[in-house]
């Protein structure tokens, strides 16, 4: 049983006088963590201690903050096996992909450690008697908001960008994995500076108290709604708002592919994580010529998964969050069928303890089906049957959202068309998941707004200074 603290002004057990909140295994239902609630007023000292704290960390040397986050990473590396327990927990990841998760974090933490001292300003060619410059600075005290789905790797990719451009930073994590976010921010505060990172819990009632106070940066990973929150609260104090919100990103399957390999690469998008992923696929428009092999193959590979608790290493699909999340996704399947869409597999509530759900195919789908058009986030593969390329182009394109999208196709003219049409921030072809280290997202829409990892991300956390430094008298330096 984990019992979660709060972090103010580099003091742990403050605050946390709004109540307490319980969190439960979603696979047996067992209590697993307990945290205190913070009040508004426990925010709003939060964030003045942090302002307390702002100017000596941002003039503290860029080689230095490096360090320091390398010492994170070290830090991290060594609670591996800790985290991973807490996440399959809280929320239900088998240990391997929590584990899995946390060495992306590390991974993450050392990438920014080594970026950030080679950023710099550029020079600017002016008169001969002047010198002018533009300078990033920190831009102070951020807010960040993240989600339950991957915690370690998402807060470290916010938090070790924030901190590594000399912001101090307010650090709420989910109120799904509490314990997950407690230990990380240990993990960080035992090497950095007192003061310059603090951890506030509870409910999204913290999370709006957060983002209406007077801070620089809110950088939130989570619900479009909760995005479209904190977008309006950032717009009444002239915060930044950093968002990368909810998805529903669709896979294409042209024809000519081999559709046992395309089965495997949409299960893998549909199912990993219980399809509790960002970028999970969310929606697929196969090519009518290879529909029918394709559906085969993929409903044979929803039915062999091996279903458990996380904490069992032979687990390929564990529970959902919780049961509240499994009634939000088996009402969309239990829609989608009602409409006249079929179950080729799943789509029934298991008996027994916990938060399972099937792995899920639901055939003979329209595009305007809410399953379709709406963000799951479960465990389901919603298949469309298209006659052409350009259909399912069309359709992949006409969404809300703007995340991500995968391509399935034996054709680089297809290819071509499928990254240049599509209105999305990542274009992945013939692989659902991969790309080259060091990549940013850039979501559009419905999904969010500014760069999430890479080295773009460093640059979102800054500001820029423009310096003309003029001699005096109109002569020379």
């Amino acid at each position: 049983m984990y019992r979660v603290e709060q972090l103010i002004g580099g003091v742990w057990g403050a605050g946390g006088e709004g109540g307490e909140l319980v969190v439960h295994d979603p696979a047996d239902g067992s209590p697993v963590s307990t945290v205190g609630v913070a009040t508004p007023d426990e925010v709003a000292k939060a964030v003045e201690a942090a302002r307390g704290v702002a100017a000596e960390w941002a003039v503290t040397p860029a080689a230095e903050r490096a360090a320091a986050l390398h010492r994170a990473a070290d830090a991290v590396a060594a609670m591996t096996d800790e985290l991973a327990e807490a996440v399959t927990a809280e929320m239900g990841k088998p240990l391997g992909d929590a584990r899995g998760g946390v060495e992306a974090g590390i991974g993450t933490l050392r990438q920014y450690a080594e970026l950030a001292p080679l950023r710099g300003g550029r020079t600017l060619h002016g008169s001969a008697d002047a010198i002018d410059f533009m300078a990033p600075e920190p831009r102070g005290v951020v807010a960040a908001i993240t989600p339950w789905n991957d915690p370690v790797a998402v807060s470290c990719g916010l938090l070790g960008a924030a901190l590594v451009t000399g912001n101090v930073v307010l650090y709420k994590p989910s109120e799904r994995t509490p314990a997950t976010g407690w230990l990380l921010a240990k993990a960080l505060d035992g090497v950095l500076p007192a003061g310059v990172l603090s951890l506030l819990t509870g409910g999204g009632e913290v999370g709006a108290a957060l983002a209406g106070q007077e801070v620089d940066v809110v950088a939130h990973v989570g619900s479009t709604a909760t995005g479209r929150a904190i977008a309006a609260a950032c717009a009444r104090t002239g915060a930044k708002a950093l968002l990368e919100n909810g998805g529903s990103d669709p896979l294409i399957v042209d024809a000519g592919v081999d559709p046992v390999w395309a089965a495997e690469q949409a299960a893998m998008g549909s199912f990993a994580n219980a399809g509790q992923i960002c970028v999970a696929v969310e929606r697929i428009y196969a090519h009518r010529d290879v529909a029918e092999d394709f559906v085969d193959a993929l409903v044979e590979r929803a039915g062999a998964l091996a279903v458990g608790p996380g904490r069992e290493p032979s687990t390929e699909l564990g529970p959902l969050v919780d049961r509240r999340h499994r009634d939000h996704v088996h009402g969309q399947v239990t829609a989608a069928v009602a409409e006249g869409a079929t179950l080729r597999a799943g789509g029934v509530l298991p008996e027994g303890p916990g938060a399972f759900y099937p792995a899920t195919v639901v055939t003979d789908c329209r595009h305007e089906m809410t399953l379709v058009r709406e963000e799951t986030f479960g465990p389901v593969a919603a298949v469309v049957v298209v006659d052409s390329f350009s259909e399912a182009l069309r359709c992949a394109a006409d969404s809300p959202y703007g995340l991500a999208a995968t391509v399935l196709t034996p054709s680089m003219s297809h290819a071509q068309r499928a990254w240049r049409e599509l209105p999305v921030g990542t274009v992945k072809v013939n692989a659902v998941f991969g790309g080259a280290p060091g990549g940013a997202a850039q979501p559009r829409r419905g999904s969010g707004q500014g760069f999430g990892y890479g080295p773009e991300l460093l640059d979102e956390f800054s500001t820029v200074k423009t310096v003309h430094l003029q001699a005096p008298g109109g002569g020379h330096w």
